[in-house]
């Protein structure tokens, strides 16, 4: 498994409809990327200019919702992840 480090965030994300709500089927290109995802991993932490290390503000199993254009794409063990900075997160889903 894939171990971020610092304050990054392994995330898997959610697949996206691929119809519409009147039931058409959409292409590829047409689908917008998803926001959504389950964290699959979190690194240590942060460190501060006084040596202290800020905690990742969310756990494994969160659903996360990030911004739209950042992360990485990461291709591991035949699934697709991304992986963002904490700050890209913007909020857990409950």
């Amino acid at each position: 498994m894939l171990k971020p480090l610092g304050d990054r965030v392994l995330v898997e994300v959610s697949e996206e409809e691929e119809k519409t709500v009147g039931g058409i089927v959409l292409a590829s290109t047409a689908k917008e990327k998803p926001q959504t995802g389950k964290v699959v991993a979190i690194g240590d932490g942060r460190t501060l200019e006084n040596g202290e290390v800020a905690q990742v503000p969310v756990n494994v199993g969160d659903i996360v919702l990030f911004e739209k254009y950042t992360g990485s794409e990461v291709k591991y063990d035949g699934q697709d992840y991304m992986i963002f900075s904490a700050k890209d997160i913007v909020a857990i889903v409950e």
